[in-house]
């Protein structure tokens, strides 16, 4: 009979068991007591799990504020599925709206929507250990090895020092840029007042890869404007490389012959998916006069290069994408469902994930047994998570899409377009969302949700559910292709 050994993670997941005490506690302390020794447990035994239900608690608590009277513009109160839809959008930072962000809500309303970005930049990670953190005052050895599957820690002891390089990292961005930005509204709109807060917006939005718009009808008013378009731009492209790049690139002191094969792989394939996406998108748009067909030529690049940073996952636009051309748009649907760098702000299945999928192909192909990569060889283990992460994502889609189906006349590619914009949480739109009535909105919330968790909370749980195996079975290939 096969005997098979648990990891010491499991051992000490299988032993941790919620505290009920012996001594009754009861009122009020009693249910705070229990309350604490619940959320112990679920800390230790599951800390995917605290991921989500922080997400759930997070929807739920902007979703009541945006529906406040003081949040709308009109004093109204706004529609439970508006209120949903923009609430998922903003802590998922994804960008897609049901109604006009600078039209809609009032300052109150946008001040939520920022405080919802900013939470939802950190990252579902992030949130997920600070609740640990705080619960448990230490954690145990399974938050630490899915904070280092998760994230990139380099050791199991340093979760506190990674946290405080998220929060320092995103902080000192997003100052960088509003140096940049502030200026550039103030002149533009002629105001101080207006250029701190359109540029603390812009730059939270901006690394957050979030894509929301605090100027009615968006950021088309500014077509033109480097001083504006560029910032938002380059915090876009330095958002979408997550936290383990930044954390290895601070600790490497940017000595190339210290970073991980994480962080060549990342900045590598992220370099090449926005050229190639400026090529193409300028390629497919150049003669295009509902885009920037009647432009000139330099207009083109700057406008290409801009598309190209946020087709998977900025969101922000300056020209109307319903208009593309329909070869555009499937370059689009590709772009946007690979998204950024893992732990990162962006969505998708992540650069990685492409990266290593195409690696193992590419061994497939020259018959090596091994996949390796600027010399290291990636584990098998890895390729079967790549796999399953891109297959989530795909299944995803495809329901998303069937449901839409049901409750909208548009075209396919419309429909597909918009879903996979909200699974990447990128943010672009062709006006599905405002169309497909409350229960199209639903769907794309729920697919919001589960695009920015799920693919972290399977990739974690597979990661802390590792075994040992003492054996091995006969082997036998099957006919593939």
């Amino acid at each position: 009979m096969p005997v098979e050994e648990v990891t010491g993670i499991e051992q000490e997941d299988a032993h941790m068991e919620p505290y009920t005490g012996s001594v009754a506690i009861g009122g009020l302390r009693g249910i705070t007591h229990r309350a604490r020794s619940r959320a112990r447990y679920l800390a230790g035994h599951s800390p995917a799990r605290i991921a989500i239900l922080v997400f759930a608690a997070a929807v739920v608590l902007f979703t009541g504020l945006l529906m406040l009277p003081i949040s709308s513009a009109e004093g109204t109160v706004t529609a439970a599925a508006d209120a949903v839809f923009t609430a998922v959008s903003a802590i998922t930072v994804t960008g897609l709206t049901t109604v006009d962000t600078g039209e809609h809500w009032s300052m109150f309303g946008q001040v939520v929507i920022l405080t919802a970005i900013q939470t939802g930049g950190l990252g579902v990670v992030t949130i997920a250990l600070l609740l640990a953190l705080v619960v448990t005052r230490r954690l145990g050895v399974s938050g630490r090895v899915f904070a280092k599957e998760s994230i990139g820690t380099s050791g199991l002891g340093d979760v506190g020092q990674l946290l405080r390089v998220v929060v320092a990292t995103t902080l000192v961005i997003e100052g960088a840029l509003m140096v940049f930005l502030v200026p550039a509204f103030a002149v533009a709109e002629g105001s101080l007042w207006l250029g701190l807060w359109h540029g603390a917006f812009y730059a939270i939005s901006a690394f957050g890869n979030a894509g929301f718009t605090s100027h009615p009808g968006g950021l088309a008013q500014f077509d033109g404007n480097v001083a504006v378009l560029a910032p938002i731009a380059v915090g876009v492209f330095v958002g979408s490389f997550g936290f383990p790049v930044f954390l290895n690139l601070i600790r490497a002191k940017w000595t190339r012959k210290k970073w991980t094969l994480h962080t060549k792989l990342t900045l590598i394939t992220t370099v090449i998916l926005l050229v190639l996406g400026a090529l193409g998108w300028g390629a497919f748009e150049w003669s295009n006069p509902d885009t920037v067909g009647d432009e000139p030529w330099w207009s083109k690049i700057g406008n290409a290069l801009f598309a190209s940073a946020m087709l998977r996952s900025g969101g922000f636009s300056i020209v109307d994408t319903e208009s593309s051309t329909a070869t555009t748009m499937l370059m689009s649907d590709a772009l946007m469902f690979v998204g950024g760098g893992s732990a990162s702000t962006a969505g998708g299945i992540k650069v990685t994930t492409l990266a290593v999928l195409f690696l193992a192909i590419a061994a497939e192909a020259r018959g090596t047994q091994s996949t390796n990569a600027l010399g290291r060889q990636i584990p098998n283990g890895t390729l079967r998570l790549a796999i399953s992460v891109i297959f989530l994502g795909a299944t995803l889609v495809l329901v998303a899409a069937g449901l839409l189906t049901i409750v909208s006349d548009a075209k396919l590619d419309r429909i597909l377009f918009e879903v996979i914009s909200a699974f990447a949480t990128c943010g672009l739109s062709v006006g599905i969302s405002a169309e497909v009535g409350a229960f199209g909105k639903y769907v794309l919330s729920a697919l919001m949700l589960t695009g920015r968790v799920g693919p972290i909370a399977f990739a974690s749980a597979l990661a802390v559910r590792q075994r040992r195996q003492f054996y091995t079975l006969p082997e036998e290939r099957p006919i593939i292709g």
